[in-house]
């Protein structure tokens, strides 16, 4: 009975992790954009884009370990 549940559970969490993963590209794609449209972006900016860059890749790598398939999208 533990194990049907660890399947289950894991299950949802890798899903979890893909909404978060694409939320989290939609968010530094949009802070791209921002900096990208900016004629002097200021370093507040700067920092957010970065920081949502690295959260992104950090989803992704995690997800790339559990070895999840998102397919297109």
């Amino acid at each position: 009975m533990l194990f049907r549940r660890k399947g289950w559970l894991r299950s949802q969490y890798d899903q979890q992790l893909i909404q978060n993963l694409l939320d989290l590209k939609e968010e530094w794609n949009r802070q791209k954009q921002l900096v990208d449209k900016s004629v002097e972006p200021s370093t507040q900016v700067l920092y957010e884009l970065k920081i949502a860059e690295m959260k992104y890749f950090f989803l992704l790598k995690e997800a790339k370990i559990r070895n999840i398939k998102m397919g297109r999208m």
